[in-house]
């Protein structure tokens, strides 16, 4: 696998650390650097982590792990969205941002997010690439994507503030939905 293909997958498995953390910028008054780093490194680590895990597992779990992935990541993201929609429909504040980044809630949203990439770690072992590397190059993107999209949702959400948390709730139960829909070969994109 040379470097452009390799990207190409990085910034796939990035596309839903981005829109979650542009949910996550929608929900805030003010930009934080802190709230942008700390979903960057969350979504960063769980996807340096979860291709990791999947290499080593290799092909032995690969049914189990494609049977139930996008399960999982429906559920976890629907459960979110709908705490989103809650929160900003019911008016309960937070704290600038500090709540949103509560372990229970980053660690749902950052194995939510990246359970596709367990089963790439899988696909990985089986055409045998460099895993330090490849990692690397997904962990280090999906960094900077979630870290621009806190960035982006804050500039548009600090606008629409109820508005923003009922569109970020909906927008991750949409993602969930999206994951499950694919795999099931009702839509494809």
């Amino acid at each position: 696998m040379n470097l452009f293909e390799l990207l190409l997958i990085a910034i796939g498995l990035s596309m839903d650390a981005f829109s979650v953390s542009v949910c996550k910028g929608l929900t805030t008054k003010r930009f934080s650097w802190r709230m942008a780093l700390i979903c960057g490194l969350w979504f960063g680590f769980f996807q340096i982590l979860m291709p990791t895990i999947g290499y080593f597992l290799g092909a032995q779990f690969q049914e189990f792990i494609e049977a139930y992935d996008h399960w999982i990541a429906f559920g976890l993201l629907f459960l979110i969205g709908a705490n989103l929609i809650r929160e900003a429909v019911w008016g309960k504040k937070e704290d600038e941002g500090g709540s949103a980044l509560d372990f229970k809630t980053m660690l749902l949203l950052a194995i939510a997010t990246s359970i596709d990439a367990l089963a790439v770690g899988v696909s990985f072992a089986c055409i045998q690439v460099k895993l330090w590397s490849s990692v690397l190059v997904i962990g280090f993107t999906t960094f900077t994507f979630s870290v621009l999209g806190v960035k982006i949702g804050n500039a548009f959400g600090s606008k629409y503030e109820k508005s923003a948390g009922i569109i970020g709730g909906i927008i991750l139960i949409l993602i969930g939905l999206k994951i499950l829909l694919e795999h099931l070969g009702i839509i494809s994109f």
